[in-house]
């Protein structure tokens, strides 16, 4: 199945179905009187939160959702159908925006959670609703009230995970999804690998975290360069950022400060969240190389910074114990 986070619809809730005007007429009922029925309720546009759907790939095929109307009333006091609710279903963790894309509407992130987002029209009385003592034979009925205008909006998919694992391009970040959960990112030695995010379950000293895993940033990512940041609305939920820095690299302080820029461009909160540096590809180096190099990473950021392999497991149990610590306490 395709991965997509964003997609726009159109939507439009059901017309009430009109009154009826009816006498009754019965062999040796002399005064049958009105008995024009009422419109049925036009049907509602739901929106439901579903467990099992993670994307909103079935909104790249279906666009417009329109709920049916209300049926008219009839003869004998019969009243109109009223018209089915429309229900769409939506993963957890999506935000419904205006057409403008920028106003949030509502955000669907608990399993089951349902809201009403446009109403029905209601439907017509019929002329049985409007006798009176005074006014025995009425003529008048109502029209059904029209349903809403068809309104465009856009469905903003973000994950829910406990911890996000944040990163340059080949800093071993689906490695390390692998190796720590079940999940299966595509794994490749050349850069941007990863083009749509993966969520990996992680189990640690009896606890279980969700952990996500979006594509790669380089310098320029806040203005579109590469992939841009799309994709880092998807860690907007995480009680905690992981910075995962290719140990092997020319410069791993440049590559952190830029990181760390990136995110404050984007905004949203991410700049300041809780965050835990990991060094990856510690493999490569050697320990007494790679301790030199994190003594020096530290004194130039002010962070201590686990020394992993993502490859061959190094270190890979404290950091994921100390992530767990983090995200439970919090």
């Amino acid at each position: 199945m395709k991965f997509l986070d964003e997609a726009k619809i159109y939507v439009k809730s059901g017309d009430g179905g009109a009154g009826c005007v009816s006498f009754h007429r019965e062999k040796y009922v002399e005064f049958g009187g009105p008995d024009g029925g009422d419109g049925g309720r036009g049907g509602h546009i739901i929106f439901e939160v579903v467990e099992n759907v993670n994307t909103l790939i079935d909104f790249r095929y279906t666009q417009h959702f329109r709920a049916p109307n209300g049926s008219h009333g009839m003869g004998r006091n019969r009243s109109g159908e009223g018209g089915k609710d429309l229900i769409i279903k939506i993963p957890v963790g999506t935000e419904i925006l205006s057409e403008d894309k920028e106003t949030i509407l509502f955000d669907m992130v608990e399993p089951g959670q349902r809201v009403i987002f446009l109403k029905g029209g209601d439907g017509g009385f019929g002329n049985a609703h409007y006798k009176t003592a005074t006014n025995q034979a009425p003529r008048k009925r109502l029209p059904g009230w029209p349903g809403s205008e068809e309104i465009g909006l856009w469905l903003r998919l973000k994950l829910i995970a406990h911890a996000g694992l944040l990163g340059m391009p080949n800093a071993g970040k689906s490695t390390f999804l692998s190796r720590v959960s079940a999940a299966k990112p595509k794994i490749a030695d050349y850069p941007f690998t990863t083009l749509h995010p993966n969520l990996g379950v992680v189990q640690t000293t009896g606890r279980t975290f969700v952990l996500a895993d979006i594509p790669g940033l380089i310098e320029g990512a806040s203005e579109g360069t590469g992939l841009g940041t799309r994709f880092l609305g998807h860690v907007e939920r995480a009680g905690v950022l992981i910075h995962l820095v290719d140990i092997t690299q020319d410069d791993p302080v440049g590559a952190y400060k830029i990181l760390r820029n990136e995110l404050k461009l984007y905004g949203e909160g991410l700049y300041e969240k809780e965050e835990i540096v990991a060094l990856n590809k510690a493999d490569a180096l050697g320990p007494e190389l790679s301790a030199q190099i994190a003594k020096e990473f530290k004194k130039k950021t002010k962070k201590t910074p686990y020394v992993i392999s993502a490859v061959s497991g190094e270190g890979m149990d404290v950091l994921l114990k100390d992530m767990a610590d983090v995200i439970f306490a919090s």
